[in-house]
C-alpha cells in the first residue's frame, strides 16, 4: 500500500485507488479517513484497514473533500459502525441531508455532454445514503493534535463544497481540485467554476506543500502544479497572483 510520511512522522496511506482515491491519515492513535469511495469499494476499504492492523471502529474522523457520490457513498455506513465525526464543507450541509450532490459541469465539449447526461439521470444513479455532518467547514478549520497539524481549507471550483486537507504543512489531499491521471496536466475534465478553481490552485501553492494527493490518479508535484497554474492563468487572462 502506497504511503507518504511527513517530517513529523505523520503517515498518509492510499487506502483506496482505482475509480477514486481514499486516504488514511495516521499518527499514533489518530485515525482520519479522507473520502470513502463508492459503496462497492467498502469491502476493499475494510480489507486495507485490516492490513494496517486497524478496524472500522478505530476511525475518529471522516473528512470529505466534496460530496459527489464517488467520494462519499460509504460515509453513513462507516459513521454508524465507528461513531466517527464527519467533516464537510458548509456548502454541503443541505446536500448530504438529501443524499444527492449534482455532478459538476464539463470543462470540455465532450465532458459537457457527459455532465448533461448525468444531470438528467440524477439521484437514482449518483445519489448516496443521507447523513448528518458533525463539523461544517467555512473558510479554514484546524484539526490539530499533539505532534500533527491538520488544516482543512476551502478549495472551491470543481464544486462549491470542495475542501482540501493540509497535513503538517507538507502534503495536501485535494480531492478533485486537480487531476493526477495525466502526466503533465492536472486540469480536471469537470468543474463548476474554472476561475474559482485556479484561485484554489494558487491558494494551495501558497501553503508550501510539495506533494498534492488528488481524488483520482497519482500524486502531483509542486512543480507540475505551478506550471499548470501559470499556463491556465495566461489562457484565461487572469492576473497571476503571488
Amino acid at each position: 500500500m502506497k504511503n507518504w510520511k511527513t517530517k513529523n512522522g505523520t503517515v498518509i496511506n492510499l487506502l483506496l485507488s482505482g475509480r477514486s482515491n481514499a486516504y488514511l491519515v495516521l499518527k499514533e492513535n489518530i485515525v482520519i479517513l479522507i473520502d470513502t469511495g463508492k459503496t462497492n469499494s467498502y469491502k476493499t476499504l475494510l480489507k486495507n484497514l485490516v492490513s494496517l492492523n486497524l478496524k472500522i471502529e478505530d476511525i475518529s474522523f471522516i473528512v470529505l473533500t466534496h460530496t459527489h457520490f464517488d467520494h462519499c457513498q460509504s460515509a453513513r455506513k462507516i459513521k454508524e459502525k465507528s461513531n466517527c465525526q464527519i467533516i464537510v464543507s458548509g456548502n454541503a450541509a443541505d446536500l448530504v441531508k438529501n443524499g444527492y450532490t449534482k455532478l459538476p459541469h464539463g470543462t470540455f465539449w465532450i465532458t459537457e455532454l457527459i455532465a448533461a447526461t448525468g444531470h438528467m439521470i440524477g439521484k437514482s444513479k449518483f445519489g448516496y445514503e443521507p447523513f448528518q455532518p458533525d463539523i461544517l467547514i467555512n473558510d479554514d478549520y484546524n484539526l490539530d493534535f499533539e505532534g500533527v497539524s491538520i488544516k482543512i481549507t476551502e478549495t472551491m471550483g470543481h464544486s462549491a463544497d470542495s475542501i482540501s486537507i493540509i497535513v503538517d504543512n507538507e502534503i495536501a489531499v485535494v480531492g478533485d481540485a486537480m487531476l493526477g491521471v495525466y502526466r503533465n496536466s492536472v486540469f480536471p475534465p469537470f468543474a463548476d467554476d474554472v476561475l474559482e478553481m485556479l484561485v484554489s490552485w494558487h491558494k494551495l501553492l501558497k501553503t508550501g506543500c510539495n506533494i498534492f494527493l488528488p481524488g483520482h490518479g497519482k500524486e502531483i508535484s509542486r512543480n507540475v502544479l505551478q506550471k499548470e497554474y501559470e499556463k491556465y492563468a495566461r489562457k484565461f487572462k487572469i492576473i497571476q497572483m503571488h
